[in-house]
């Protein structure tokens, strides 16, 4: 099968603007996206030797050219390889001698990280941005841009290489298929509304699966308009909703709680804005209501890097009635709940979720250990405990590599996190696992505070005393000005335990 999609909006709507480049205001209609994706397809093949199957590396920020390399991928059937620009340079080492890439591309600012890769003397060639940039000014697209013969490519062959956050051992580089990116793609237009006319901003990182997946490779299908960012600037953003009259936007409850803190945010003519797309984790009802109070709905789901990501959604309808939940599942998304022994689990009992569809990865790259132990069967094992409601509603409880056994008892860090952010003094709160004597294992919660507002180590845990069974009440209080992040801007737990 060919997957080439910009060849086909060429065909169906060649002038119209596929993407724009906040910072620089440059944009590419389907057209030119098109020419250039053939242009370098051809370039790529006939300069650099790159065929079916090879790597392309990339250490770039969100732009044009990498939009473009995309449009080449699915003409040519290489891989693209998106590097962590903020990774240090023995992590992107390991990269790039894991991923063995034919062809690397770095921006400038990134060019002295990674020549100091050993691994990167040894990839066959090397590209700057800023040259390849060049070579895709759409003024030098000639009448022999105008086609390439895209090869054909099986649904299991990949498109992305996406390396997991590796917040314990190695990172592993999880296949990113042309038929997932396809059933992705319908999953979430079956679950938003995306066609031609659907109008986004980007502003996910490009080494991560948000910020390909969730809503510009389902936007490229579909004929619609994505605004690339190449950083999170609330104010910036804000204005360019309403600006470039968006109707869809995704972000992590932290974007979404600066944005709407913004002092522009009451006078913001937000009336296009459909949805916003919510993941990561749950987000608070008060910054649900006060989006709702804009005429915004708040549509939360649930996404990993392996499989989707557009996984499971929550109508907007339900956002408070349902708070917390992940919503059900999409259209082409199978889910079992089960226990250890692989038992399905009734309505309200935690278990592993597990996941089957068009849209689950076949594995790792050069990883036929991690890849076994990622399924069960048909499987998909997401490492997520959750439960079930009797409507069929999706709750995360946890991590399952975050539970501890506090004598005996299996204590969920999410559950007492939740708690804690019912707080009126706390802004944000973590629980890690620490020995314990007496109990085997204990937690220890690590808490900010919001400011102005004081509160001591025995308020916390008197706190806790009150909503909590005993077993689950955290050992031990520490406040910190802000917790660690890793690029998901998810809380990073290895951090915290470092800490201890």
């Amino acid at each position: 099968m060919q997957y080439d999609w910009t060849a086909r909006w060429a065909l169906y709507s060649p002038d119209k603007t596929a993407l724009k480049e906040f910072e620089t205001g440059r944009t590419l209609s389907y057209g030119q996206l098109n020419r250039l994706g053939n242009r370098l397809a051809r370039h790529l093949q006939s300069v650099y030797g790159v065929k079916k199957g090879d790597r392309v590396a990339v250490l770039a920020e969100n732009c044009l050219e990498y939009v473009v390399l995309f449009a080449a991928a699915q003409k040519l059937g290489f891989i693209l390889v998106p590097l962590n620009y903020r990774l240090a340079v023995p992590e992107l080492d390991y990269l790039l001698r894991n991923a063995e890439p034919r062809l690397a591309i770095a921006e400038a600012k990134y060019q002295a990280a990674i020549e100091a890769a050993p691994a990167y003397a040894a990839t066959p060639h090397h590209w700057t941005m800023e040259a390849f940039a060049a070579f895709a000014d759409p003024g030098l697209a000639s009448r022999d841009d105008a086609d390439f013969p895209a090869v054909e490519l099986d649904d299991e062959h990949p498109v992305f290489l996406l390396y997991t956050s590796g917040t314990t051992g190695f990172p592993k580089g999880a296949y990113y298929t042309h038929g997932m990116l396809f059933w992705n793609s319908i999953n979430t237009a079956m679950s938003l509304i995306v066609n031609s006319e659907s109008r986004t901003l980007n502003v996910m990182p490009p080494f991560h699966t948000g910020g390909w997946n969730v809503l510009l490779t389902p936007f490229l299908h579909h004929g619609g308009y994505t605004c690339l960012f190449k950083k999170f600037d609330p104010p910036a953003v804000l204005r360019a909703l309403a600006e470039e009259q968006c109707t869809i936007f995704m972000g992590v409850p932290t974007m979404l709680k600066m944005l709407a803190d913004e002092p522009a945010f009451a006078q913001s003519d937000l009336r296009s804005l459909l949805y916003l797309i919510v993941g990561g984790e749950p987000m608070p009802v008060p910054l649900i209501e006060k989006w709702h109070g804009k005429g915004v709905s708040v549509r939360q789901g649930y996404g990993m890097t392996e499989v989707g990501p557009n996984l499971t959604s929550l109508h907007h309808n339900d956002a408070v009635r349902k708070k917390g939940s992940i919503g059900r599942p999409n259209f082409y998304v199978q889910i079992r709940i089960v226990d250890e022994s692989g038992r399905e689990l009734p309505p309200n009992e935690p278990g592993e979720l597990l996941l089957r569809g068009p849209m689950v990865t076949p594995g790792y790259w050069r990883n036929p250990a991690a890849t076994a132990a990622a399924f069960s069967g048909e499987w998909f094992r997401t490492g997520d405990l959750v439960r079930s409601d009797e409507e069929g509603y999706l709750y995360v409880v946890d991590r399952l590599k975050n539970m501890y056994i506090s004598g005996g008892e299996n204590v969920y860090p999410a559950e007492i996190e939740r708690v804690l952010l019912g707080h009126s003094a706390v802004a944000e709160a973590a629980v890690v696992p620490v020995p314990d004597e007496r109990w085997g294992e204990a937690g220890l919660v690590f808490v900010v505070l919001k400011p102005g507002q004081t509160a001591g180590e025995a308020d916390i845990l008197a706190f806790c005393r009150e909503k909590l069974a005993k077993f689950k009440v955290p050992r031990e209080v520490r406040f910190l000005d802000a917790l660690p992040k890793n690029d998901a801007g998810k809380i990073n737990r290895l951090a915290l335990k470092q800490e201890c």
